[in-house]
C-alpha cells in the first residue's frame, strides 16, 4: 500500500459515505427535544392552546428557513452548511464567528442539554416525589458524556452502530405517546383541550415570553438543515433537497403536535409544568406496570442524541481546523482508528463546563438564540448574494417572500427575546463576539510567533497518537518532525 493510498484511505472510514442517504432527514430532526420543550413552550406560552399554536408555527417557520438553505446548498455546492454558505458570501470574518459560535456554544450546549435530559430521565423513578440531585443528575449526565466520547474515540463503527439501535427508542416513545393520548381523547379524556379550557392563560400573556416560547419549540426542530452539511454527497440535490423539505418538515411538525395533544389528554397544565420529565410523569399516569417502558425508550433516544452530536461537532471542528480557522491539530486523526480525537476532546471539555454552570431551560434559550442567529445571518446572505451576483446559476431559486418572511419573523423573535432575557441571550452574544479578536490574532496574523503553538500541536499529537488524514503536514505547516512520526 502505497503512501498515498494509505491516506486517502482514511476519508471513508472518518466520513460516512451519504450517497445512498434517505431524502427525508426526518430522523435527523425528531429526536430528544421533544422530551425537553414541552414544558418550557407551555411555560412561555402561558396556555395549552397557545402552546399548540407555537408547535405548528415552528414547523412552518422551519419549512421557509428548509426552502431558503435548498437554494443556496444547489448555489454553493459545499458541504458544511451555515460555515461554508457565510464563508463563501461573507467572507472569512463572518465564517469564523459562525464556526466560535458553534464549537463552543450551540454543540456543547445543546450536548448539556441532552445529556441533563437523559439523566433526569433515568433518575426521575428513583426519585418520584422530588427533583433528582443535583450533583447525582451532573455526576451522571457526566458519566455519560465521557462514556460516549471514548466510544466516538475508539471506533466510528462503534459510534454508527449505537446511533442505529438507540434511534429505536425515541421511535418507540413518541408512536407509545401517541397512540395511548388518542385512545384516551376517544374515551372523551381531553377537558385541558376543549377551547374555552385551551386558551385560559396560566399567566398574562406578551410577545417577549411568546418569543422564547418559538425559542424552546426551535430546539426540537433543530436538524432541520442537516442534508446542507453532507451536500456534496447527496445523490442529485437539486431534487432530493426539495423533497427532503417537502416530506419530513410537515411529518415533524404533524408528529410533534400530535403528542402534545397526548400529553394533554391525561395532564394537567399545572401536572406538566410541575412534572421534571414530562413522559415519565404521562406513563406513570396511563401505563400502569409499564410505566417503565416510557423512562427506558427516553433514555435510549438522548443517549442516541448524545452520540450524534458528538459525532457531528466533532466533525465541524474537523472542517474548520482544515480550513485553517482552528487549531491544525483538530484536523488530524488517530493512526489507527482514524477518529478525530483531539476534536472530540475539545467537544467532550466545553460540554462538561457548559454541564455544570446552567440549568436546562435557560440553556435552551441560550442555544436557540445562536442558532436562530445564525439562521438568520445565512439567510440574509441568501439576499446578498442574490444582489452580488444576479447572474449566477441557482438550480433551485425560492420567491424573494420567503427569504424576506423569514428575516422579519427572526428579528422580531430574535429582538424579543433578547428583551425578555437580556442575560441569557446577551451572553450568547458577547461569547459570539469575543472571536473577532481570536480571528484577527490566531488566523489574519501570520508573522505571530509560532513555537508555542508548534511545541502545544507537537504534544498533542504524541498524547493523542494523531496524523493530518491527507497531505504530509510539511507541505501546509511545519507542525511535526518526520522523524518522530
Amino acid at each position: 500500500e502505497t503512501e498515498g493510498e494509505r491516506q486517502s484511505s482514511h476519508f471513508p472510514v472518518l466520513f460516512c459515505n451519504c450517497q445512498n442517504l434517505s431524502p427525508p432527514p426526518t430522523g435527523n430532526i425528531i429526536g430528544s427535544g421533544i422530551f425537553i420543550s414541552p414544558k418550557g413552550v407551555l411555560e412561555h406560552a402561558g396556555s395549552v392552546g397557545f402552546s399548540l399554536i407555537v408547535w405548528v408555527l415552528g414547523g412552518g417557520i422551519c419549512a421557509l428557513g428548509s426552502l431558503c438553505y435548498a437554494e443556496l446548498g444547489v448555489t454553493i455546492p459545499k458541504s458544511g452548511g451555515d460555515y461554508s454558505y457565510v464563508t463563501e458570501i461573507f467572507g472569512g470574518l463572518v465564517g469564523f464567528l459562525l464556526l466560535w459560535s458553534a464549537v463552543w456554544i450551540m454543540y456543547p450546549t445543546t450536548l448539556a442539554v441532552i445529556a441533563l435530559t437523559f439523566s433526569n430521565y433515568v433518575l426521575q423513578p428513583a426519585f418520584p416525589n422530588c427533583l433528582p440531585p443535583y450533583i447525582a443528575t451532573r455526576l451522571l449526565s457526566t458519566i455519560c458524556i465521557l462514556l460516549l466520547t471514548w466510544v466516538n474515540c475508539s471506533s466510528v463503527r462503534w459510534a454508527t452502530r449505537i446511533q442505529d439501535f438507540f434511534t429505536i427508542g425515541k421511535l418507540l416513545a413518541l408512536v407509545l405517546i401517541i397512540i395511548v393520548g388518542m385512545v384516551q381523547i376517544c374515551k372523551g379524556h381531553y377537558d385541558a383541550l376543549e377551547p374555552q379550557a385551551a386558551f385560559e392563560f396560566i399567566r398574562e400573556p406578551s410577545v417577549g415570553q411568546i418569543a422564547l416560547a418559538f425559542l424552546q419549540a426551535s430546539f426540537a426542530f433543530s436538524g432541520w438543515n442537516f442534508l446542507n452539511y453532507v451536500t456534496e454527497e447527496v445523490v442529485e440535490p437539486r431534487r432530493n433537497l426539495p423533497r427532503a423539505i417537502y416530506i419530513s418538515i410537515p411529518l415533524v411538525t404533524l408528529v410533534y403536535t400530535l403528542t402534545n395533544i397526548a400529553y394533554f389528554s391525561s395532564m394537567t397544565p399545572e401536572e406538566l409544568l410541575a412534572s421534571n420529565a414530562v413522559a415519565v410523569t404521562f406513563g406513570e399516569k396511563l401505563l400502569g406496570m409499564f410505566s417503565w417502558v416510557m423512562p427506558i425508550s427516553v433514555a435510549l433516544s438522548t443517549f442516541g442524541g448524545i452520540n450524534g452530536y458528538l459525532f457531528t461537532s466533532s466533525r465541524l471542528c474537523f472542517s474548520g481546523a482544515r480550513e485553517g480557522h482552528l487549531p491544525y491539530l483538530l484536523a488530524m486523526i488517530h493512526l489507527k482508528s482514524c477518529t478525530p480525537i483531539p476534536a472530540l476532546l475539545v467537544c467532550c471539555t466545553a460540554t462538561i463546563v457548559i454541564l455544570c454552570i446552567g440549568e436546562t431551560h435557560n440553556l435552551i434559550n441560550y442555544v436557540s438564540f445562536i442558532n436562530y442567529l445564525s439562521y438568520g445571518v445565512t439567510i440574509a446572505g441568501l439576499l446578498y448574494y442574490r444582489w452580488k451576483k444576479p447572474k449566477l446559476v441557482r438550480p433551485i431559486k425560492v420567491n424573494l417572500l420567503i427569504p424576506i418572511s423569514y428575516l422579519v419573523f427572526w428579528a422580531v423573535l430574535l429582538g424579543f427575546s433578547l428583551y425578555s432575557e437580556p442575560v441569557v441571550c446577551g451572553m450568547g452574544l458577547v461569547i459570539m463576539l469575543t472571536g473577532v479578536p481570536i480571528y484577527f490574532i490566531g488566523v489574519q496574523w501570520e508573522d505571530k510567533p509560532r513555537w508555542i503553538y508548534m511545541r502545544v500541536t507537537y504534544l498533542g499529537q504524541k498524547l493523542c497518537y494523531v496524523v493530518f488524514p491527507q497531505n504530509d503536514p510539511s507541505e501546509t505547516e511545519p507542525l511535526t518532525e518526520k522523524s518522530d512520526l
